[in-house]
């Protein structure tokens, strides 16, 4: 295994790029993160972590990403008071129920969970939606809070945020408006994945050198992407999120199978 500064520097890139990833389309980031650590690091010689410590990692590269890019977000006014409150108090009870779970479920079952929610967000980001440029926001209130109290469990499991899951349940289900979907999901996931660290650390899952890497890189490109989120059209960051679940979704079985 080759390891030192070497292999902390492409941790840190594999969190520059998943952070990136994260401001832009307003995801926690770990639907891409958790693929590029499985996959990456392996192609340059490093030691494949395995599924619980990538969760773990995971897990804490989404806390910062989202913190990030929720502050650049919460400028625009994207960021919807009443919805994270709902959503966000549900969300951080079913993470940190998961998390804590974790420790007793194998391997096999958790890599399956995840390509079961990849593929299921995928098919719903790719169903024809009429967009609009309203930033009004209507919802059910019960329904949001047991969306994210189950999107929160079995994100928890993975070491995910479970934005991957939440944006399509909200865009599909809840019919909020994209840009404010993007802003409020990376506050609500932040409040879910800091749910989920604590879970992922009283559980040992927290490998904290490599993970101190990837937030290094997390941060600056979490903030460049949440800037750069702004000036993208609205139908071009749907289909931006669409093919970016799409690919890992693939990435994933493929990887199972």
């Amino acid at each position: 295994m080759i390891m030192g500064f070497y292999g902390l520097f492409i941790y840190a890139l594999v969190g520059l790029t998943g952070g990136f990833i994260s401001g832009l389309a307003g995801i926690g980031g770990a639907i891409i993160m958790i693929p590029m650590l499985l996959y990456v690091p392996p192609l340059f010689g490093l030691e494949n972590l395995g599924i619980q410590s990538i969760s773990g990692i995971t897990m804490f590269q989404v806390l910062v990403a989202s913190g990030v890019g929720m502050l650049g977000h919460r400028k625009s006014n994207h960021v919807h008071p009443s919805l994270l409150k709902t959503m966000g108090s549900a969300i951080v009870a079913g993470s940190l129920t998961g998390a804590l779970s974790s420790k007793y479920v194998g391997t096999n079952f958790l890599e399956g969970v995840f390509a079961v929610l990849a593929l299921a967000a995928a098919v719903l980001m790719f169903l024809p939606r009429k967009e609009s440029s309203s930033l009004e926001v209507e919802f059910n209130k019960p329904l949001a809070a047991a969306i994210a109290f189950v999107t929160g469990i079995l994100a928890g499991l993975v070491g995910a945020g479970g934005a991957f899951i939440l944006i399509p349940l909200m865009l599909y289900v809840l019919k909020i408006p994209l840009r404010v979907t993007v802003g409020t999901s990376l506050a609500i996931v932040f409040f879910s994945s800091l749910a989920g660290v604590i879970g992922k650390l009283g559980v040992g899952q927290v490998p904290v050198v490599i993970t101190l890497a990837v937030v290094l890189g997390v941060t600056p490109g979490a903030r460049l992407g949440s800037i750069i989120s702004k000036r993208v059209p609205v139908r071009a960051l749907h289909y931006l999120l669409a093919g970016l679940i799409g690919l890992s979704a693939l990435k994933i079985w493929s990887g199972i199978f």
